[in-house]
């Protein structure tokens, strides 16, 4: 009996996977990100070395100065490191940034508050806009990831499911919402203050006044929700439902669980609260003479209410999850509000040995110098060849995509990107403001978030399919949610292109140029 010869389409996804499977393979043997820091900190010290030997040096356009190599394996140099190890680590921005916020996202997320919200959204949506209610859900739960990713994903399998829709078609448009929603929100989240914690740390390689607040893509990242809300909607219903076909599976259809009237009460006090806290900020802000506003020039975009906005985020979180708390019973007494905080603390030990790596990389890379000089020759380079406009911008968010496809985690590709690219594109002609290079690289990452089985989920997101085909694997995966990585490729780099060329500021205080 002959058989049958494999089908183009298969054959075409049998490689595809095995493709997929050499970068897994590749990317599981990269070592932890901590050491990668660490081992880039040596690095940065032997070239000091090297090229302060070979008289490397930059003229700096700023000033007219000549910028040399400082050092690190020299005496001072050594001083230097031995001295400021402590104080790179406490000064590093992203430190106290995250420490702050996630006392408020930790009570959120111990109470409850973050899970009901989610369910609240989609099952409050009617049936025809079910697929819409579940990628605007993934797009919210960006203000606390391991929320979107634990509960709403297979939420939305389990949504679909139960309404004889394809599992899998819910798990992906709940995965476009929650990954691909990265560089989208209606909110400022946990990520933001990171980012520009890092951003701030490269922009003062050029100006050491230079601060950028966790909110300078808020105006891109609401524009950006409805990019990834359409795209999200129209590939789930007209591309990938309709390959995936009618499910054939035999996964018991789960009872949707209604939210219980202890629930209701508590997000609906917990609204309250939030109005309350929002109106009393604004009070300190829009009128003239407001209590956070500047007081020497009254301004609004130099305040402490941007210097401080950190504290602002972690009350938006704290106070509303306190209320829930207390109505639904998940918080008896102080004892049971510091249960909750601490044990979404003791999950950040990872992220601190990471920070004091990343740390001494990112100074030790700005004492040299070698970061100016990159920057000042880099940006030389790319004018030289006219390589400088919208389009420079376009191949950065390419770049930081196939960079994503390697290194899952957010915070180090950005803590390595950030120090040269922001300071290069700083430095042109014009020269753009470090908000667009951070708004560039969070597109760059949300799309290949999708696909890159180095995403640190994405085991879970298989396990989470398996649950209904146990055939269903990571070529499943990708095969499933590439169409969104290609549609959300053209469209949100298209709205990109045309923010810059209107010149809309990307959010408070981030204009698109440098003035």
């Amino acid at each position: 009996m002959e058989k049958t010869p494999a089908s183009p389409q298969k054959t075409k996804q049998s490689l595809f996977a095995r493709s997929l499977n050499v970068i897994e393979r590749v990317g599981n043997k990269l070592p932890h990100p901590a050491t990668i820091f660490g081992g880039l900190a040596v690095f940065v010290i032997l070239l000091s070395w090297l090229t302060h030997a070979m008289g490397v040096s930059a003229v700096n356009p700023a000033d007219g100065n000549t910028v040399t190599v400082n050092n690190l394996v020299s005496s001072d140099g050594f001083r230097w490191i031995y001295t400021n190890v402590l104080t790179n680590f406490l000064r590093f921005p992203p430190l106290g940034y995250v420490l702050v916020v996630m006392i408020g996202i930790g009570l959120a997320e111990g109470t409850g508050l973050f899970s009901v919200m989610i369910r609240a959204l989609v099952l409050s949506a009617p049936k025809k806009f079910i697929t819409a209610a579940v990628v605007l859900a993934g797009i919210v739960s960006g203000l606390a990831v391991e929320a979107g990713y634990v509960v709403l994903i297979p939420l939305g399998a389990m949504i679909f499911h139960a309404l004889g829709r394809h599992p899998m078609a819910g798990l992906a448009a709940a995965f476009c919402g929650v990954s691909g929603g990265f560089g989208a929100n209606f909110f400022i989240g946990s990520i933001d203050p990171i980012l520009a914690g890092i951003s701030t740390s490269a922009a003062q390689i050029i100006d050491p006044e230079m601060v950028v607040n966790p909110a300078v893509n808020y105006y891109f990242m609401i524009a950006s929700s409805f990019v990834v809300l359409f795209v999200g909607v129209w590939v789930t219903e007209k591309m990938v439902e309709p390959r995936l076909g009618k499910y054939e599976g035999n996964a018991e259809r789960f009872a949707i669980v209604q939210l219980t009237r202890e629930e209701k009460k508590g997000l609906r006090w917990a609204g309250f609260s939030v109005l309350i806290f929002i109106v009393l900020m604004a009070y300190t802000v829009f009128p003239s003479g407001g209590l956070l506003r500047d007081p020497g020039t009254d301004s609004v975009l130099h305040s402490p209410f941007f210097t401080g906005i950190i504290v602002g985020i972690l009350l938006l979180f704290l106070i509303p999850a306190l209320v829930y708390g207390i109505i639904t019973g998940s918080v008896k007494n102080d004892k049971d509000m510091m249960k909750h905080i601490i044990k979404s603390m003791s999950g950040m030990g990872s992220y601190i040995v990471l920070v004091f790596f990343a740390a001494q990389f990112v100074y030790f890379f700005n004492y040299s110098n070698l970061g100016l000089i990159i920057a000042i020759k880099g940006a030389s380079g790319l004018t030289d060849i006219g390589f400088t406009g919208p389009v420079l911008i376009a191949a950065f968010v390419l770049l930081a995509a196939f960079i994503n496809l390697f290194m899952g985690s957010a915070s180090a590709k950005w803590a390595i990107i950030a120090p040269v690219f922001i300071p290069m594109l700083m430095l042109l002609e014009p020269g753009y403001h470090p908000g667009i290079t951070q708004a560039a690289f969070r597109i760059g990452d949300s799309l290949t978030n999708l696909v890159t089985p180095m995403m640190s989920y994405f085991a879970l997101i298989v396990t989470f399919a398996e649950k209904y085909d146990e055939k269903y694997g990571i070529g499943t995966i990708i095969s499933t949610m590439l169409p969104y990585t290609i549609v959300l490729s053209i469209i949100w780099i298209a709205v990109l292109m045309v923010w810059i060329w209107l010149g809309i500021p990307l959010g408070p205080d981030g204009p698109i140029f440098l003035n």
